[in-house]
Order: structure tokens, then sequence, then C-alpha cells
């Protein structure tokens, strides 16, 4: 039976920004609810009053109002709000009166720190208007960046949202095909860039690249050199040139399914998929999950480590929505050491901190005691997403820091931008589980057949329409790629590509991606209990398994890969071998342990076990990832090795 770490605290209700919202719709709309879950069932039922409610309790600004809420539920194809006006960047500079208070604190390892107030907020991206206006930008332009996260970033995005232009970003340690395979599908008119940066103790330049870059984008009109280090960008216009020019503050009302930004999948084979969303949909899905599940609000500041590249960068600037600031992390996050990240939130004051899974399992590992060490005492929520949580790393959270802080891990993706599956003040935390499904978020678990299921794994699915999923793909005119991507398997039901398991009382585990299950003698197993044994073994720093299917329905070979810190010999093994048997069950023994020096990644953290399976088949490595889309391109050359039959592991 799973554990229950911790329940919502008494006063839970009075001091949380859900709490408010509840006694808002009690007050504005007779509605009583007794529960997360029963308020969570209505706004999965009642998608009309549910969304509007949102509308209405957010405050949002519309220049014109919409007819209706919802006019077609179909999937895909919702119509949302239609004959509504509005524009996301309207409501990111604060509340009236707010202009001297903190919306940005920036930290990187290119240059001291900086500090916007809202009103220099307001300054800045009014400049930037003006200075996007003089170099032609129009509605419906592309305006693209190859920047870090910092306030540069963040100026020109909202400068570029206010127009009704469209906004795309690679963070400047992507290479130049990878860039390429993303912007030139946009077509852009504007380029942004820095020449360089610093990473930890590294300068790290980047103008052969911008110069690669800006050379196979012909639809370029303009690149505009954002100074950060030493180096320049030649023939290109002056971020001092673009804000060269006060102007006014001014928001192009646009429909709600208009273009803001485009986020790029991964694109570990072929191009990436351009998923293009919505001013109206980001801007009430991220309202509803800056303030009802992470808990934020005007005072609260929000650290988040991400790059411009990964769809949590567009979550952590949407916390200005809620009238909450946020804190912008460059450079790399472990430099000095691996304490740093817990030092920036002591230093800027974070009221929600989030942080990768694994960096809380090696924090745990390496003795970290981030509670006694730092003052963390304005921390109310952290937050974890990325990969699954073993059951030890929420109790290691809960050790460091009791009740007082909320363990919110979630799993969402780029599809949707934002959170699928989270927590929050009102629910319960589960040792190793998600606390439940979003708010508006019709998550499931379907067999096969398209049934639901409780209790057992199945696939992740969302049976009603959210206002975030994605109007469609950039240049897929007829959608039929987007109804391959989500739609193929469960008509009018969007599959998410993950596996989960449901418990009766709302509370999940996401398993891994789906396409990457392991099916042992007719028995699906997630990838993610494997890892939550092994990575929890001191000698053990990285893992990843895979399975290679018989064709005529054996058992098949179970493979498991892993970045020891001592040799892998026959007892390592055993111990390995033993492990997973009495954790999980003599089906998890591998076949073969092997030792190899990384585990490839995506830019964002995501194992690449797909990949590796086809290169353990006999694909090429350029078959199955493009280099540019990889942490560490390098990574893929063991299974090479491994599949010429050069190196071989037997487990005990």
């Amino acid at each position: 039976m799973t554990e229950i770490l911790s329940v919502p605290a008494a006063d839970a209700r009075e001091r949380s920004e859900i709490g408010r919202y509840l006694h808002w719709l009690q007050e504005e709309r007779g509605l009583t609810f007794e529960a997360y879950g029963d308020l969570w069932r209505w706004s999965v039922t009642d998608l009309d009053g549910f969304w509007s409610s949102l509308w209405e309790y957010f405050g949002v600004r519309a220049h014109t109002p919409p007819t209706a809420v919802l006019a077609d539920r179909s999937m895909p194809g919702a119509r949302w709000f239609p004959g509504a006006t509005l524009n996301y960047a309207e409501h990111a500079f604060g509340l009236p009166g707010d202009s001297d208070h903190t919306a940005v604190i920036a930290h990187s390892q290119t240059r001291p720190p900086i500090e916007l107030t809202f009103g220099d907020l307001r300054d800045r991206v009014a400049r930037a208007r003006a200075g996007l206006v003089r170099l032609g930008v129009e509605r419906g332009d592309r305006v693209v960046a190859y920047l870090p996260n910092i306030p540069e970033t963040l100026v020109a995005f909202l400068a570029t949202a206010s127009l009704g232009a469209i906004w795309a970003s690679c963070a400047p340690e992507f290479g130049p095909r990878s860039v390429v395979d993303r912007f030139a599908q946009l077509e852009p008119k504007i380029l942004l860039t820095v020449a360089g940066y610093r990473y930890g103790d590294r300068d790290i330049d980047r103008r052969d690249e911008v110069q690669q870059i800006r050379a196979e984008l012909p639809s370029l009109e303009h690149v505009v050199h954002v100074p950060y280090g030493e180096q320049t960008v030649a023939a290109a216009v002056s971020w001092t040139e673009l804000l060269a020019e006060p102007g006014e503050l001014e928001f192009d009302p646009v429909p709600f399914d208009h273009p803001l930004f485009v986020l790029f999948s991964s694109g570990t084979t072929g191009k990436p998929k351009a998923i293009v969303h919505r001013h109206g949909g980001i801007l009430l899905e991220h309202m509803k999950n800056s303030a009802l599940s992470w808990d934020l609000g005007p005072g609260d500041r929000m650290l988040w480590f991400s790059t411009t590249a990964w769809m949590l960068w567009n979550a952590l600037v949407s916390a200005l929505l809620v009238g909450a600031s946020v804190v912008m992390i460059d450079g790399d996050p472990v430099h000095p050491d691996l304490r740093q990240q817990w030092r920036l939130a002591e230093q800027t004051g974070a009221t929600l901190m989030g942080v990768s899974p694994g960096f809380l399992m090696t924090c745990r590992k390496e003795g970290v005691r981030p509670a006694e060490e730092f003052d963390l005492s304005r921390l109310r929520q952290l937050g974890a997403a990325g990969s699954p949580l073993p059951a030890e790393g929420f109790r290691w959270v809960v050790e460091q820091f009791g009740d007082r802080v909320l363990l919110n891990v979630g799993s969402g993706g780029t599809d949707v931008c934002s959170g699928i599956l989270q927590g929050g003040p009102l629910q319960p935390v589960w040792a190793g589980e998600i606390s439940g499904a979003c708010l508006g978020v019709a998550a499931r678990a379907y067999d096969a057949d398209g049934k639901e299921i409780v209790g057992e794994l199945g696939e992740l699915v969302i049976t009603e329409p959210m206002p975030s999923m994605p109007v469609g793909f950039w240049g897929d005119d007829d959608g039929s790629r987007y109804r391959a991507a989500y739609f193929t398997d469960y008509p009018g039901v969007w599959r998410h590509g993950d596996w989960v398991r449901f418990a009766p009382e709302g509370h999940c585990v996401v398993a891994g991606r789906s396409d990457a299950t392991l099916n042992r003698g007719g028995v699906r197993l997630g990838t993610a209990e494997f890892y939550g044994v092994v990575e929890d073994l001191p000698e053990i720093d990285d893992s990843l398994v895979v399975h290679l299917e018989d064709a005529e329905g054996g058992n098949g070979e179970l493979l498991l890969f892993v970045v020891a810190r001592t040799e892998l010999d026959d007892a390592l093994r055993s111990k390995l071998a033993r492990s997973l048997r009495g954790a999980l069950s003599p089906r998890h023994v591998p076949d073969v342990i092997g030792a190899v020096p990384a585990i490839p990644r995506t830019k964002t953290g995501k194992k690449l076990e797909v990949p590796v399976k086809r290169i353990l088949l006999g694909a090429r490595p350029e078959e199955v990832a493009s280099a540019d889309a990889l942490a560490d391109p390098d990574a893929l050359h063991a299974f090479v090795a491994y599949a010429r039959g050069d190196e071989r592991g037997e487990a005990r």
C-alpha cells in the first residue's frame, strides 16, 4: 500500500491561492467543493463552467468578449472562446501600483546579477516593441531567438507577443544544424542572438555558429545582437539600438487562437515537430497552473532552472501573469558545486523552487542537507519534473523540510505546455507517486482497446479538450501530422505517449514513455521503476534499460546499461540483480548488465531508450538521433560498439 507522506495543512484553504479560488466559487457561483477530488471532477465535466470561472477569477482582459466558452468539443478541433480578442503580453506586468515591485531577478556566470521592477520591465518591453516595429515586424511575422535564459529574452518575447508576432527560441548551446532544423520551418524575419556565453568556468564562443545559422535562414531581414560576454556579432543591429527610442506599451488584440509561440519536440529522429501554441490557451492554462497548483501570487518568487528551449521556460516567465516574480538562471546549474541551486534559492528568496528529480537524488546521495545549510525560510513549494522521482527521493525531501515545504512532483509536456499530472496545496503527497491530475485535465489510463483502467499500467490519455492543446503543427496544413501524433490510437481522445497507473484515489505513477515500455513475456514493465532501484545504489550514477523482443514471442533480452562509480564486476552485477529482484520482481532481473561511460539524453534531460534500442537492433546512430539534439552525442558510441559485439557483459 502506498505511503502518505503528508496531508494538506489544516489552514491550507485559508493560506493558498486555490483556497481563495474555492472561496470565490462559493461567493460568486454558489459552488462548494469539500475536497480537491470534487473540484477536479467538476473541472473536467463542466468545461464551460470551469474555464469561464478562471476567465473571471483571473480577470482576463478581453478587447472583445467571447460569444461562448467552448463552441465545439471535438478533438482535434475544439473551439475555445470564439469571438474573443486579447493579448497574452498584456497580463504580464503586475497589478496597478506594482511598478516598484520586483519582477525579474537574473543570475548568470557571464555577468553580474540583474534585477528589474515591473516598471523597468514595462519600459524595456515598450522600447523593444518600438524597435521591432522599426525593423518591420507585423502581426504573424516570426521572431526567433538564439538566446539564454536572461532578461533580454523575456523582454523580446513579450514585445513580440504584444505585436501579435510569433516567437520561438533555442538555447545557444544548440548546434547550428539543430537550430536551423527548427527555425527554418518558420521562415523568420528577425533573429536575436548572443555571440557567446560563460558556462561554469569556460568561455563559449558562438560566433561561427551564429554565422552558419543566419546563412541558412534566407528569410531573415535583420539580426539583433544581445551583448553577453566579450564577443560581438558582426553586421547586426545592437540591442542598444533596438531599445534606443521609448514607445507606448500597447497590445494588439488578437483572436483567442492566434499563435503566441512555437515549441519544438526533441528532434531525436527527423526534424523536430513545430508545435504551435495560442495566446488565449496559454494565458488561461498558465494562470491556472501558476496559481492553483504552484500557489504563486503577488510577492512570490519562482526559481526553476531551464534553458530557453524547454517548455518550462515558458511556464517560468508565465509566473508574471499572476503577479509573481521570476528568477532567471543561466550557466552551469551545479557550478561551482552541487549546492549552487540551493544557494541561489536562499539569495533570491524563492518561494517556489523547481528542480529535476535527478538533482534531488544526487543531493540525497551526496549528503546535502539544504534546510540546514541554507536559509530557505521563504520556500513553500519544491517542484520536480522532467522524469519520475523514486519514493526514496520523496522521503528525503520530507526528511529535509518536514511538512513546511510541499513537494509537488508533476508530469506534463511540450505538447500542452503545462502539467497534466501534479500536486498542490490541497492534495496529499504519496511516496513515489504524483498526487493526481491537474484541474481541467481529464487524464485517464486506457488499455489497448480504449477502455479506462485503474490499478494497472496503461496509456496516459486526455478525454476532454484543454485550451492549451496546440493549434496544430507549423506547416501541417491539412492537420494530418497532428492527428497522427495524438489521435490515431484512440479517435477523439488525446494519447500523450506516457505509460501511467492510477490508484482508485487518483494518485498515479508515470512509468516512462509508452514507446519505451518493456514487454517481457507479455508483461509490460515501466522503465521508471528500474531507474528508481538502480540509481539509488551508491555505486551507480546513471542507467538505461531496453528490451529486445523475441520474434517468436519468448521473453526476449532485457539489457541494463549503467554508469558506475566503481568497476562493474561480478559482485556489482550480482548486487544489481538482487536489488531488482527484491524491490521489483524476478522479471525485472536483466539478462545483460553492461557498463557505459554516459547515458545518452536530449538537451532537456530525457533518456533516449528508443534510439538506443534501434541502434542495438542494427540502425546507424545518424538514423535514430540528430547529434545536435543530444546533450552528449558521444554517449551513443558505446551502444554502437555493443551492437557490433565489441563489449558484452552477462548478468549474474
